[in-house]
């Protein structure tokens, strides 16, 4: 949201996007914007108009939940054993995307282009800040070297959206995530 907005319109953000997260956690990436848009007490153009896509509402929706994984993997990259840090902080991922309702589709690749007006690419920041324990891991050879950080959003995604409808998601994805864990380990 820029910040040369007038008043009014960053009121209605703040009111739109605080509505959005209450309907993503309750209904997951499906939420109806236009429910969003009466309970905000705005019109759906309005809610539009803050965000042209549903990506750039999920992502706004999830920005929170991103930046404290960045942080998370900045926390553990100096960690002794790159192997566990990186495995500590993609079971952080699994667990934040199984639990936090529409954070998987946010950070699905569904071949379309970030919003260069909101600039909200949750995977991508995902990304970066995963990318030096992923780094760490394959320099230490803890991890094939064959392996992205594209990947491993890409396992945690299917393991969320896959178990979006279980009833314990975050017990299942966790066990999901614990049996790709093998596949990730070079063979020796």
């Amino acid at each position: 949201m820029p910040d040369r907005q007038r008043a009014d319109a960053r009121r209605n953000y703040a009111r739109i996007l605080a509505v959005a997260e209450q309907e993503v956690a309750a209904h997951g990436a499906d939420a109806s914007l236009e429910q969003i848009a009466r309970t905000a007490g705005v019109g759906s153009a309005t809610v539009r108009r803050h965000f042209p896509t549903r990506r750039a509402l999920l992502e706004a929706v999830s920005r929170n939940r991103i930046e404290a994984l960045s942080a998370r993997a900045r926390d553990l990259t100096g960690e002794d054993d790159s192997r566990d840090a990186l495995l500590e902080w993609l079971s952080d991922v699994v667990a934040y995307s199984a639990s936090a309702r529409g954070l998987a589709a946010a950070l699905a690749y569904d071949g379309s282009e970030p919003d260069p007006v909101h600039d909200n690419c949750c995977a991508a920041a995902l990304e970066t800040a995963g990318a030096p324990l992923l780094d760490r891991a394959v320099r230490d050879g803890a991890v094939a070297a064959s392996v992205t950080v594209t990947d491993l959003i890409t396992l945690v995604v299917g393991i969320a959206l896959a178990t979006e409808h279980h009833p314990d998601p975050a017990g299942q994805a966790d066990r999901l995530f614990r049996l790709t864990v093998a596949g990730l380990s070079p063979r020796g």
